[in-house]
């Protein structure tokens, strides 16, 4: 879905939502939409349509968009912990204003978690090519509990 039909979507409770979060630091708007833009144009391009269901393709698309997101907000603020808990603070509430069942929001999640990760310990890395292996290695799943899980690799539901 493109960022600005879903924007369009947003209903009051939800807009307020997002205002109370940006308006300590409105700076970090453009950051994060940038993230998300480039996130989607380059998960079409790669995938196609692949990412938009519970694929690896889309576990790479939620790693990838946390690391871009945390990646520029750090441009910004030049602390790896206050990116990545901003990059939380925003996935996470995505998550609530567009929610999934709860084996496919564990999915999200978790893989959010995954791309934070690797950005607070690898901030500078060739991230495409990083994801793209792990989805090699990514693991399926069929239980919402994933607090057992590596937080460095991937989960899909559907092949």
């Amino acid at each position: 879905m493109a960022i600005g039909a879903r924007i369009q979507q947003l209903n009051f409770k939800e807009i307020f939502i997002l205002l109370k979060l940006f308006l300590p630091k409105p700076s970090y708007i453009f950051p994060i939409y940038k993230a998300t833009r480039e996130t989607l144009k380059s998960c079409d391009r790669l995938f196609g349509k692949k990412h938009y269901s519970d694929t690896k393709e889309n576990a790479f698309r939620h790693a990838y968009w946390n690391f871009l997101i945390a990646e520029k907000l750090f441009r910004k603020n030049f602390s790896i912990e206050e990116s990545i808990n901003w990059t939380k603070k925003i996935t996470d509430l995505h998550e609530r204003l567009a929610p999934n069942k709860a084996l496919a929001r564990a999915m999200d999640l978790h893989n959010n978690a995954v791309g934070r990760n690797i950005f607070s310990n690898n901030p500078e890395e060739n991230i495409v090519k990083k994801f793209q292996d792990l989805m090699n290695s990514a693991i399926k799943i069929k239980d919402p509990d994933l607090s057992k899980l590596d937080k460095n690799k991937l989960v899909f539901i559907e092949n």
